[in-house]
């Protein structure tokens, strides 16, 4: 695989994610912040934006399976996007367990490894999912004084 076609499967999976749909899931995917199993499954048949969290996940996951298989180089792909971090990061507390209600034990699999394999990785999820709650506390606190005003 070469660099020039890594870029242009990147480039590809860049134009999926602007879809309107897609784009749709990606902005709910931000403020979704799960606190349980029981939170992911219930947002997941959701009738309203399951189908936004099931885009999402199978997205990221396809796109970690091409770099898996060797179809987009994982450099590349880890220097040219980011949120895939942001959306494990969201789910890994509860993938152990979810892969065993499911019965799924390769569930996210793709994602998960793409990740682990990246020198820092396993720090960066940390560090994710440490900016992830400062965002929600700064935004809590604004909606707090908001409601005072």
């Amino acid at each position: 695989m070469s660099k020039v076609e890594s870029a242009d499967l990147i480039l590809k999976l860049y134009d999926l994610r602007r879809e309107e749909t897609m784009r749709r899931a990606r902005n709910w995917m931000f403020s979704f912040n799960p606190t349980s199993v029981e939170d992911v499954e219930k947002t997941m048949m959701d009738p309203e934006v399951g189908g936004y969290l099931r885009m999402v996940l199978s997205y990221w996951d396809m796109a970690a399976a091409f770099v898996n298989h060797g179809a987009i180089d994982a450099d590349l792909f880890n220097e040219t996007a980011g949120e895939h971090v942001g959306v494990f990061a969201k789910m890994e507390p509860f993938i152990e367990e979810l892969r065993t209600k499911w019965g799924q034990p390769d569930a996210f699999k793709h994602l998960e490894k793409v990740i682990y394999d990246k020198p820092g990785g396993k720090e960066q999820l940390v560090r994710t999912r440490e900016w992830m709650n400062a965002i929600r506390e700064k935004m809590a606190l604004a909606q707090a004084s908001e409601a005072t005003a």
